[in-house]
């Protein structure tokens, strides 16, 4: 090989963290929009970094690029859009006029996101965090934490309205990221034949919602999780704050 050979990198082995950028300039964004007060666009430049930020790993796995460096980008990337960017949002958007209170529990939600993305970072290696999740992923905590928005932009109630509890509700999102809770992994899920039509039509459904009533379906996908996560939670009854 010659020596200049050496010192160039193939592209493909660039691409994943490409995307993690790519996602990460998602979430910047979505800060700029909140700031102008543009909060649906926001909420939709973040959902749209959540499926990059499923994309980057499965394409560095199918190209064989993994590098601790990959890795590493990932969370911070994941902080910004998952941790930093949904606090603020939902702050501007329902928690502005609560001043300190809310502020405070924007903090627990951003510290808490930090936490679960550290602790992974820890864990990865670990062949049981291939099985499960401890804790509530950053991806989805931002989700959950995002539903009060959901429900206003789906016209099922008014988040604004009740600031207080927005605030406990973003408190209670950042405790179930931090906490010992086993969540399951997209990697270890498997279907049912039998259910694998259900599954083909409930995506068909999806899609159409996407075009028609997004916010409802995301309120419908939250509800979903957070029935999934109930058996977990009661398992863990009061170890929730553990660890």
């Amino acid at each position: 090989m010659e020596p200049h050979e050496k010192d160039r990198m193939p592209f493909l082995q660039l691409v994943p963290n490409l995307v993690t950028i790519a996602g990460m300039g998602l979430g910047l964004t979505a800060i700029r929009f909140t700031m102008d007060d543009r909060f649906e666009f926001a909420v939709v430049l973040i959902l749209l970094a959540g499926l990059i930020d499923g994309l980057d790993g499965l394409i560095a796995r199918r190209l064989h690029a993994t590098s601790d460096f990959g890795a590493e980008l990932d969370s911070l990337s994941d902080f910004l859009c998952f941790g930093v960017a949904p606090g603020l949002l939902v702050y501007r958007f329902a928690l502005g006029e609560t001043h300190a209170f809310g502020w405070i529990f924007v903090l627990i939600y951003a510290g808490a996101a930090c936490l679960r993305l550290a602790r992974f970072n820890v864990m990865r290696a670990e062949p049981e965090s291939m099985r499960h999740f401890t804790g509530v992923p950053a991806p989805a905590g931002a989700g959950l934490a995002l539903l009060p928005m959901f429900v206003t932009f789906a016209d099922l109630g008014d988040a604004r309205a009740v600031p207080a509890l927005v605030a406990i509700w973003l408190g209670l999102v950042g405790t179930l990221m931090i906490s010992r809770i086993k969540t399951f992994s997209p990697k270890a899920l498997r279907i049912p034949r039998g259910a694998v039509g259900f599954a083909l039509i409930g995506t068909v459904i999806a899609v159409g919602m996407v075009f028609t009533k997004i916010w409802l379906l995301m309120v419908i996908i939250v509800i979903i999780y957070v029935a999934l996560l109930m058996p977990a939670i009661w398992r863990a009854r009061g170890m929730i704050l553990r660890g």
